[in-house]
């Protein structure tokens, strides 16, 4: 397995990784050409963050999004990852764990970086075991959110 930073050949990947995640965890529809643009606007302004890849044989098989968030409280950078999606027939086989562990060394070699945070469904029982197996846990902040439209 190989991880990487997302190039503009991964847009339409991406972007289909976030419709049938959106669909898989949340049963929610996205519209496809709504998502598609928004997967290209994150490289039209790479300040706003990044996407990993993690491939298999040349296969895109998973991706994360990881934006950054200025932390007033620790005089540094706190990583949010975004848009977790792994292939289901890669599931079970270490790729998010490698994506974190690529975010994670990260944030270890940089004097900057402070941290990583995530949000999950509630529902998401799967995610929420994984994220735990990997040390991080769920018991410091409750997301509350209001979204337009």
């Amino acid at each position: 397995m190989y991880i990487r930073p997302a190039t503009r050949s991964d847009i339409e990947v991406i972007a289909q990784f976030q419709v049938l995640m959106a669909k898989e965890t949340e049963d929610l529809e996205l519209c496809p050409d709504t998502v598609l643009r928004g997967v290209a606007a994150l490289f039209d302004s790479p300040s706003k963050g990044e996407y990993l890849i993690a491939e298999l044989d040349d296969e895109v098989i998973g991706c994360l999004m990881l934006l950054p968030e200025w932390s007033d409280w620790r005089c540094g950078t706190v990583l949010w990852i975004h848009s977790v999606y792994v292939h289901p027939k890669a599931r079970r086989k270490g790729v998010y764990r490698s994506l974190y562990a690529q975010v994670r060394e990260r944030v270890e070699a940089s004097a900057e970086l402070r941290g990583i945070r995530l949000y999950v469904d509630e529902r998401n029982k799967s995610a929420q075991k994984t994220y735990e197996s990997l040390g991080m846990n769920g018991d410091h902040y409750k997301l509350y959110e209001w979204l337009k439209g």
